[in-house]
């Protein structure tokens, strides 16, 4: 398989989910890539679960991305959700209107439909049986989730009808994908309120997308790295983020088009780049000023305050890129034709 080569279209998407995943249902999910591309992505590729050490992360499997290159994967990873009482609902490919389109993931009270997709480890095509929310703690199913026991002691174990992982096939509809169709509490799910993908997995993401061996075209469909050994440690400091590089962004098969959205992108990470490094200033700043002090009480307080700001830093752009993500997947002239409505 190669994603570069001339068998892939990539043009402009519609505007949300359902209606390029030929699925009835207006407004299924929260946000679509803005290509639409006629190469199927890859089978899943079977992998075990790194065992989760310490509670308070949830699943959250891995997928198959696509950007200029291709397909790349993203390595499924134990990560924390934005606050108490949220689960994961993954993205998913869906095929319509003679391509195959991404449904991004979000977090929210219920999980919503992900595609019918067999993600294995709990997301077995419909909900999620890797474990529930009590309060404010997270109880682990042990027959579906990999958890130490020994040190994570809110858990339970109740077998499913799906527990192993069988059928690898990546997206819905259309030649060889899933034909499941969304339930009406999945529709309430995507039209309920609900957060977008967090920091932490916006970093997994754009690390994967920088690193070859998880390109499709390289490995080929059977990455390495299927999931990440270990939850990642937040950064705790602007310093500690990787300077926000030139992106492209997806053809949509109009040069002028493609030119304005490039210019977009350009300006929004050359602002994004300009804040984290005027928070790195500041929190260097916070530090010599420490140093100085004849106490060096408050410094874990210093350092959680760095760690928050740093979090909020991530989480703010990744939200920034999304809506422009979002705002460039429209076709030419819908925002006018809204208006007049």
């Amino acid at each position: 398989m190669n994603p570069s080569s001339n068998s892939i279209l990539v043009r402009a998407a519609c505007a949300l989910a359902l209606g390029c995943a030929g699925i009835a249902a207006p407004n299924l999910a929260p946000a679509q890539i803005s290509v639409s591309i006629t190469l199927a992505p890859p089978p899943l590729p079977v992998y075990e679960q790194p065992v989760l050490v310490q509670e308070g992360s949830l699943w959250a499997p891995g997928y198959w991305d696509y950007n200029q290159g291709g397909y790349f994967w993203v390595p499924g990873a134990w990560v924390q959700p934005p606050t108490f009482g949220l689960l994961w609902t993954p993205g998913y490919w869906g095929w319509g209107n003679g391509g195959y389109a991404w449904n991004a993931g979000y977090w929210g009270p219920t999980v919503g439909f992900y595609g019918g997709i067999n993600y294995g480890y709990g997301y077995f095509g419909h909900g999620y049986e890797g474990g529930h929310w009590q309060g404010q703690r997270f109880y682990y199913n042990t027959a579906v989730s990999r958890v130490n026991v020994t040190n994570i002691h809110n858990t339970y174990a109740q077998t499913t009808v799906n527990d192993t992982q069988v059928n690898r096939v990546s997206f819905n509809g259309g030649n060889g994908g899933v034909a499941a169709r969304p339930t009406g509490a999945e529709l309430a799910a995507a039209r309920a309120p609900h957060q977008p993908a967090t920091a932490e997995q916006t970093r997994n993401r754009q690390a994967a997308m920088t690193e070859p061996a998880h390109s499709a075209a390289a490995n080929p469909g059977s990455p390495q790295n299927v999931a990440a050994p270990r939850p990642a440690a937040p950064p705790t400091h602007a310093a500690d983020l990787p300077a926000y590089a030139h992106q492209a962004v997806p053809s949509s098969g109009d040069a002028a088009r493609d030119k304005a959205n490039q210019q977009q992108q350009d300006n929004l990470r050359e602002g994004q780049e300009k804040q984290r490094q005027a928070l790195q200033r500041q929190q260097a700043d916070d530090h010599a000023r420490a140093a100085q002090a004849t106490s060096r009480n408050g410094g874990e307080e210093l350092e959680r305050q760095h760690q928050a700001q740093t979090q909020a830093l991530v989480q703010r752009h990744a939200n920034e890129q999304q809506s422009l993500r979002e705002s460039q997947a429209k076709k030419p002239g819908a925002e006018r034709e809204a208006g007049r409505n």
